[in-house]
């Protein structure tokens, strides 16, 4: 028996898909209704990742959604803004010399989003986003390494990754839609936080199969997890695909009811998204808003 066998055995990673559907569609039938009210809808706006991530980003599209944080508060004075910019390495710069407001830089790296590349590449492009001024990074797991359980080499990249972020916090994502089942998710979830993630993370958004309800429900029982068994607290970052308020409240929701209020705060929960900020400023306002 391997390490990894030994150290997934100690937590519950045989799931049945299922029973996972099942318990994920009861939580939200029962509780989500309570959080459909506007205090959420801005909470939830408060932990968002504004996420540009397109190949034909450029310099001057990113200024301006730096100045859109910037401004958010004149314009929205009554709301709290969002938690952070996520943007590729080489667009840190612009960011870090536009921004103004206290919100976090985050920067997707180590070959994001397929993590095919060289591990010398990946804690090199995660050295330079951190000296470039990012204060997050968010990093996809090699995929394709686990699922022919090489559990060690994935481990090793990551714990290598993590050094090379020094003070920068780490977001692991899984990319749960490739991972075929939640026993994976559960056994990808315990390898990241015991590589050192400070969040675990759904999903690129790059597939097709993004974010899904049952994904965050086993991330979330992990998490829970792992703090009763080590007391490390990890953060949860569901991406991908999440672009309406009912979405969200879904999300919120499960997070709520297995990780508790605890975790209802942007150093612990954040939303990859990009169209969903103003769908979410929409909700709150009652008419419709263009603001991101």
């Amino acid at each position: 028996m391997s390490k990894f066998d030994d150290l997934f055995n100690q937590y519950h990673c045989n799931l049945n898909d299922e029973e996972i559907r099942q318990n994920t569609e009861k939580l939200l039938t029962t509780h989500v209704d309570e959080n459909n009210n506007s205090t959420v809808y801005k909470q939830c706006l408060s932990l968002i990742d504004l996420t540009s991530l397109n190949s034909t980003d450029t310099q001057v599209e990113i200024k301006k959604m730096v100045e859109k944080v910037n401004n958010f508060k004149t314009v929205f004075p009554h709301l709290n803004n969002v938690a952070a910019i996520c943007i590729f390495p080489s667009l840190v710069p612009v960011v870090k010399n536009n921004l103004t407001e206290q919100v976090e830089i985050a920067a997707v790296s180590a070959g994001f989003p397929s993590a095919q590349t060289f591990v010398e590449i990946k804690i090199a492009e995660t050295a330079m986003a951190v000296l470039e001024g990012a204060t997050e990074i968010d990093v996809v797991i090699s995929i394709g390494k686990f699922l022919e359980g090489n559990y060690e080499e994935v481990y090793e990249e990551l714990t290598e990754i993590k050094d090379s972020c020094r003070n920068a916090n780490l977001k692991v994502i899984l990319e749960t839609g490739a991972l075929g089942s939640a026993s994976n998710i559960k056994k990808a979830s315990i390898l990241a936080m015991a590589a050192g993630a400070n969040f675990i993370k759904t999903s690129t958004g790059k597939i097709p199969l993004a974010a899904t309800p049952e994904a965050v429900y086993v991330m979330c029982e992990a998490i829970k997890e792992w703090k009763a068994k080590t007391g490390a607290i990890v953060g949860l970052k569901p991406a991908g695909g999440i672009t309406k308020t009912h979405e969200a409240l879904e999300y919120y929701t499960i997070v709520k009811e297995i990780l508790g209020n605890d975790w209802l705060t942007n150093t612990l929960f954040r939303f990859g998204a990009s169209r969903l900020a103003n769908n979410l400023l929409t909700s709150i306002e009652q008419k419709e808003i263009k603001y991101f």
